[in-house]
Formats: structure tokens, C-alpha cells, sequence
């Protein structure tokens, strides 16, 4: 009986109040008056963040409150019926709008009830999905931080017809839900005043500025990551034995893998003259890897070098082959760290003892060769005549002995020249070796040092 007396109480108020009412006239009894509109935003949730297009997508609830003075009425006149909710477009509404819309649907606001108390005042809660332009700063990506505003304001209405007023200090989000990619560090409100230049009556407009944090998980495990592994292995090459004839394709590569990320950052930052933290990285490295692919180049024609090249410069064999070598422990080719250098130091200075023996017994100066087979022969030949009473003519065989000597020499200084140019190409190897191993550790320390600047910038 109570709920249908109040429910005849509500029909005969609408019927009364909506008589005469008009919703296109601001509801003022004084134009001259200020008609104050009390705002409130509450944040549901971020649907989109588009850095590229530089657009967030925002669900919102939008709360609006006025005082109507045509809406009025005695509760106890009416069973005391003091609230009663009616389709919005039944009365005079703000025309509150979003100024920096970034949305083509032009559409009307959603057509909610708003709820009207006995002393006039109205509140309209409707909920919103907004698409609003966001000044993107990625130079930091992505571990970046973003504000977006969101400005509420009239857009026929002047200060001195419609008046906004903070509800907060900063809008609800008491009612948020957690986002997967950003976190909320804030809503502040501000409120201002400007004055436009075509009119001289001022605009008030309510701002909301929505802080954002990045949660940099995702595009560590699958950007920072993967580049930072990719990039260690740019200093192996020059640890690639040369003679693989896979040092320069392993710098290439890496080369291209580092620009398939590249080109995956691209595609999501806008084109701004900013270049994202990432970015910057990527670029360094390939830098990197593209000078150490080059550098590879150079070292492997020192290592080609044959037996037409030059000597080893002087300098070189003190700077690289005796110091720099020890310093980077540097074996000798074909020597490796399992075997001890002292018990190869022995071996060879035994071979080289022995080999001089060698040559200095069977090859001997041209002259006294010549001269000892000649006496050899008369020898021989005197004792050949004296055994066998043979008296005859001397059998000179000197220039047989002759020629054979000079073939001889020719082998011993063709043998001689070819472990001269032996081992001119070892010290070229050795060198090449050196610098790999030097160049090696040179961009090891840089790709550590760029990592942990990225890291270090980022915090």
C-alpha cells in the first residue's frame, strides 16, 4: 500500500513539475546568474594506449551536478516523496564535453536517468568511453612514464552563464581496474580560466591529468633481453679461429637480427624526432657490430698475409707480439694452452741446436767444398794407383762434384727461404691472433657498459 501511494505521489509530481517546464533554456530565475556545475571523474579502466597515433582510450564515469530552479517542490505535499529519477533528456542538461576528443563518433552522451531531489538539484552519472589526444613521450621507452589530460569543459556556455567546479582535488579511482601494461600514479584536477582570443568573456574548463607508469616486464623479457644475449655475441667472432671462414658471416648475422628488432620498435613508436631509449640502444650495438665486422675484415688479411707480404714491423713484434701478447695470453699458432711453453721452448731450441749442426756439416762454404773434393780426388786416385800399380792418366771428376754441390746449395737456400717465409707468415698470424683476442675483450667491455647504462638510465 506504501510503495503504490508513493508510486501515485511520483506520477502526479512528474505531471506537475513537466507541465510548463522547457529543457532548452538554462533553469536560472536571474539570467545574470551564475549557473554552477559541480564535476566528477572516475577512471574504470584504460582500454588503449595508442603511442603511435598518440590516442588513449579511457572508460569513464562522468558525475554532473546542478541546481535546477524550475524542479522544485514540497516532499511533504507529497507523502514525502523527496527523489524521483527521470530520463535525462527530459531536462536542461550542460552541454559538457570532452575538448581534446580524438574521436570521430560525434555522437550524444548516453541517455541515462538523472536523479531529481525535491530542492532542485540534479545529478547525472553517465558512463563514458573516451578517445583523447596524448602528447606521447617515448625517449624513455619503455621504461617511460606518461601524462595524458583530459580536459571537461562547456562548449557554448561562458564563465558568466556556466560556472565548472571541482568535485576533488583529483579524480576516483577508487573503482580502477588493474591495466596490464600501465600502472596509475594519479589523477590531479585543476581548474582554469582562459580567455579565448575571438571572445572576451572567459571559458572555465576542468583538467584532469592522468599519470601513467609503464610495467617494462613484457618489452624487457621480449626487446631489451633478447638484443642485450644477441649482442654479447658480436665480440665472439673475433674469438672464431680464422681459418673457419665464418667470422664475418656471424657479424652479419647478428647484424640482421638486431634489425628485425629495430624494426619491431618502429612499428610502435610514432615518428617523432625523439628516438626511444631502446632505440638508441640498437642503434649503438649495430654500430658496434658493423665496425667489428669490419675490423674482422682487416684482421683476417693480416692473417692471409703470405710470403710476398713485408716483414712484421719492429714496433709490432715489441707492442703486440711480446707484450701485448703476454697480456691477453696469446699462444703461439699451433700451440695451445694444454701444453707447457717452457717444454716448448726446450724442443725447439733442440731442433734449431741439431739443424745448425746439420748445416754446418754437410754445407759448408763453396770454396772449400770445392777444394776438399778436389783434394779427395787426387787422394783417392793416388791410392788407387798405388794399390793396383795402374799408371795412367788422372781422371779429373771435379766438375761433376762441382754441380752437385751447386744443387745442393740451391735445395739448402730454397729450404732456407721457405722457413724465412714460414715464419714471416706465423708472425703475421700471431699478430692477426692478437688483435682478435685485443678487439675482442675491447667490445666485450663496451657492450657490458652500454647495457648497463641503458639499465642505469632507465632507473
Amino acid at each position: 500500500a506504501v510503495e503504490s501511494a508513493k508510486g501515485k505521489y511520483a506520477h502526479m509530481l512528474f505531471n506537475e513539475l513537466f507541465e510548463d517546464y522547457s529543457n532548452a533554456l538554462r533553469p536560472v530565475e536571474d539570467t545574470d546568474k551564475v549557473l554552477n556545475v559541480t564535476l566528477q571523474i572516475t577512471l574504470s579502466q584504460i582500454k588503449d594506449m595508442d603511442e603511435r597515433n598518440q590516442i588513449l582510450s579511457a572508460y569513464l564515469w562522468i558525475r554532473q551536478s546542478w541546481y535546477d530552479a524550475y524542479l522544485r517542490w514540497d516532499k511533504d505535499k507529497y507523502d514525502g516523496l523527496d527523489s524521483i529519477r527521470i530520463p535525462s533528456n527530459l531536462v536542461w542538461r550542460p552541454d559538457i564535453v570532452l575538448y581534446n576528443k580524438a574521436d570521430d563518433d560525434f555522437s550524444e552522451p548516453v541517455n541515462t536517468n538523472v536523479v531529481l531531489r525535491y530542492d532542485g538539484k540534479i545529478t547525472w552519472d553517465a558512463p563514458a568511453i573516451t578517445k583523447s589526444s596524448c602528447v606521447v613521450d617515448v625517449s624513455y621507452f619503455p621504461f617511460d612514464s606518461q601524462q595524458c589530460n583530459l580536459t571537461f569543459g562547456s562548449w557554448t556556455y561562458n564563465g558568466n552563464q556556466v560556472d565548472l567546479i571541482n568535485s576533488l582535488d583529483s579524480g576516483d579511482l577508487s573503482d580502477f581496474i588493474e591495466d596490464v601494461e600501465w600502472e596509475i600514479h594519479g589523477m590531479p584536477a585543476v581548474k582554469n580560466v582562459i580567455t579565448y582570443g575571438c571572445c572576451s568573456e572567459p571559458y572555465p574548463d576542468v583538467t584532469f591529468t592522468l599519470i601513467l607508469k609503464r610495467k617494462s616486464s613484457f618489452y624487457i623479457f621480449n626487446l631489451l633481453l633478447p638484443c642485450i644475449l644477441i649482442s654479447f655475441l658480436a665480440p665472439l667472432g673475433f674469438y672464431l679461429p680464422a681459418d673457419s671462414g665464418e667470422k664475418v658471416s656471424l657479424g652479419v648475422t647478428v647484424l640482421l637480427a638486431l634489425t628485425v628488432f629495430q624494426l619491431m620498435v618502429a612499428e610502435i613508436m610514432p615518428p617523432s624526432e625523439n628516438v626511444p631509449l631502446i632505440g638508441k640502444y640498437y642503434i649503438a650495438t649495430m654500430t658496434m657490430i658493423t665496425a667489428s665486422t669490419a675490423l674482422t675484415i682487416i684482421i683476417m688479411n693480416l692473417h692471409h698475409c703470405g710470403s710476398e707480404a713485408k716483414p712484421v714491423p719492429q714496433w709490432a713484434k715489441v707492442v703486440i707480439l711480446d707484450y701485448m701478447s703476454k697480456i691477453f695470453f696469446v699462444y703461439d699458432v699451433g700451440e695451445n694452452c694444454t701444453s707447457p711453453k717452457r717444454e716448448k721452448e726446450e724442443e725447439c731450441r733442440l731442433e734449431e741446436d741439431d739443424g745448425g749442426q746439420r748445416r754446418h756439416k754437410e754445407v759448408r762454404s763453396p770454396l772449400s767444398s770445392r777444394n776438399d773434393d778436389c783434394n779427395l780426388k787426387d787422394k783417392l786416385n793416388g791410392n788407387w794407383n798405388k794399390s793396383y800399380g795402374v799408371h795412367g792418366e788422372n781422371v779429373n771428376c771435379c766438375s761433376c762434384y762441382k754441380m752437385l754441390i751447386k744443387n745442393i746449395e740451391y735445395i739448402a737456400n730454397c729450404v732456407r727461404d721457405h722457413k724465412a717465409n714460414r715464419a714471416k707468415g706465423i708472425e703475421w698470424k700471431k699478430v692477426a691472433k692478437v688483435m682478435d683476442r685485443f678487439f675482442m675483450w675491447i667490445f666485450f667491455i663496451m657492450v657490458f657498459f652500454m647495457s648497463v647504462l641503458i639499465i642505469g638510465k632507465a632507473a
